[in-house]
Order: C-alpha cells, then structure tokens, then sequence
C-alpha cells in the first residue's frame, strides 16, 4: 500500500505529511488531482490508485477560517477496499487521524511517518 497525503494545518500551508516513499509526490499529486479540473471531485480512480478528499471530520480550519480538506492518494489493497467516501473516512482517515491531531496546530509539521 502507498499512501500520499497533502494538507495543511492552522499556521501552516500545503506540504505533504506522507509521501507514498517516492522521491517526489507531486508529480503523482498532479495526476490525480488535476488542475484544470472544471471542479473538486471528492473520490475518483485513477488507474490502479484511489485519489480522495475529505473535509477535515473535526471541522478545523486555518488561522484564516478556511476549511481544512485533506488530499489522499491511495493504492494497493487498501485502494481496493475504498468505493465511496464513507468508505475513505473510515479507512484512510483512521490511519492518520492521531497524527493530524497532534500536529495540525503547530508552528509547521513535524511530517509523521513520512
């Protein structure tokens, strides 16, 4: 299973908490959540990954009031088990969520389990 996770916190901006162990992230970030999307779409397939983003289950929100939303990028037998996004809340958000906790009000991540 690869797991690639990209949100950000209270004080600070996108970076990604989990690299999925590549080099690089982005580019596999790219392709799964384009850019020139006509609009955010909340779970999709691409090829053999599940690509999912979720509004923070807590509710918090950066120092500006924005919603916080988490971008996951999953593959392997875990991508097999995710079909909708009640399926993503109960499967990647379980796996990160003591993580996210203890980290998202600090000054800047300290990156677990990266």
């Amino acid at each position: 299973m690869t797991l690639i996770w990209a949100t950000r916190g209270y004080a600070w901006g996108f970076t990604f908490l989990r690299d999925g162990g590549v080099a690089d992230p982005l580019p596999t970030y790219e392709v799964c959540f384009p850019a020139d999307a006509p609009e955010p779409v909340p779970l999709r397939r691409v090829g053999d990954k599940v690509a999912v983003r979720l509004v923070d289950p807590e509710g918090r929100r950066d120092r500006s009031g924005r919603v916080i939303v988490h971008e996951f990028i999953v593959d392997g037998d875990l991508a097999e088990q995710i079909h909708t996004l009640d399926d993503a809340h109960r499967i990647v958000w379980s796996l990160v969520r003591d993580d996210y906790t203890a980290i998202w009000n600090l000054p800047g991540p300290d990156q677990p389990g990266k």
